[in-house]
């Protein structure tokens, strides 16, 4: 049996483009006023575990705290104002469903933004499970924690597990967890390293068609 694992930023939803306008337009120049840092880097990392790599590496000018509350309140809009679901997804979903395919959201948002996001689009009970990052003590994305958390509460083995991820952050932690990755190509990441990926495709009925053929 084969299960799928779905990012849900950049995947199932368009929030990257309204994430990567955020963080570079107003979190990084308050969080590192005097420094330059590219999306890439922190993208499909868990937003309190950026706040931790920018302090790291360049040292930050706000605190945890608001810079976590600024993320929370972009999260609630974007989630419920601004995203678009990508075409097709109820269909694959139910051909999943049909095909007896366990599927999970695996995010490195918190469950409340992943509830926000599935609200919006009537899927709260279209996926048999939803896992966040901070379900896990471990690391999130590129570590490959929680991949491999998802693979043990869907009771599918991580080899037989198909990860579809558009970030260098997500596809690494698919890869190095030993999932099958699709990587979903998208405008707001530009020209990242997509190169640990299994398959990479362009357009969201190439993505639902490779899910479905490595699936079947």
């Amino acid at each position: 049996m084969s299960a799928v694992l779905f990012d849900m930023d950049g995947v199932l939803v368009d929030s990257e483009d309204y994430w990567v306008d955020f963080q570079r337009e107003e979190i990084f120049p308050a969080a590192v006023p005097d420094e330059s840092v590219e999306a890439a880097e922190t993208s499909g990392m868990n937003y309190r575990e950026i706040y931790d790599y920018l302090e790291a590496e360049y040292g930050t000018a706000i605190s945890r705290a608001e810079f976590e509350q600024r993320f929370a309140e972009a999260a609630h809009e974007i989630y419920t104002e601004h995203v678009e679901a990508l075409d097709g997804l109820p269909a694959l979903l139910a051909e999943l469903e049909a095909r007896d395919v366990p599927t999970a959201v695996v995010s490195s948002s918190p469950h409340e933004w992943i509830g926000w996001a599935l609200e919006r689009f009537d899927l709260e009970d279209s996926f048999d499970h939803v896992v966040s990052a901070d379900d896990i003590d471990g690391a999130s994305k590129p570590e490959p924690d929680v991949f491999t958390h998802a693979a043990d509460v869907v009771g599918v083995p991580i080899e037989a597990c198909v990860v579809v991820e558009d970030s260098e952050n997500g596809i690494e932690a698919g890869a190095r967890a030993d999932a099958t990755v699709v990587a979903y190509r998208i405008d707001a990441h530009g020209d990242i390293d997509r190169s640990p990926a299994d398959v990479v495709v362009d357009a969201p009925d190439g993505l639902w068609e490779t899910v479905l053929k490595l699936t079947d």
